[in-house]
């Protein structure tokens, strides 16, 4: 499976991105789909995930603000963020797990593969 991600950019606070990824493979919608954010000096962390029945779950701190979704037949994940904060700036990751058991998947560990990030600056 490869990803690639596309999207990002250099946005006001305020403003809203919709990054995208793009997943190979027949069995996309099978997949449970996640976003990572990572930034400069600190740990890669959970931003959202979207499972292969298209239920959804959000770090807190983009609860309300950001929405995942996915298009089976696009075999495409993305992410809506609205209301940016400079806080949210980071590289954003989007990773795929090939088995979805049925339960929320936060961790990085959880996920097979990984697509290569995109960029999303924030200006106060």
């Amino acid at each position: 499976v490869q990803l690639q991600a596309s999207g990002g950019g250099l946005v006001q606070a305020g403003d809203s991105l919709r990054p995208s990824c793009a997943a190979s493979g027949r069995t996309f919608s099978t997949y449970v789909m996640g976003w990572f954010r990572q930034a400069p000096g600190k740990e890669r962390e959970f931003v959202a995930t979207i499972s292969s029945g298209g239920t959804t779950y959000y770090a807190d701190s983009v609860k309300g603000r950001f929405t995942i979704s996915r298009d089976n037949v696009k075999n495409t994940v993305y992410l809506q963020m609205n209301s940016l904060k400079p806080e949210d700036a980071a590289v954003y990751y989007c990773a795929s797990k090939r088995y979805d058991g049925g339960r929320f998947y936060r961790l990085p560990v959880d996920y097979d593969y990984w697509g290569q990030g995109t960029l999303v600056t924030v200006s106060s």
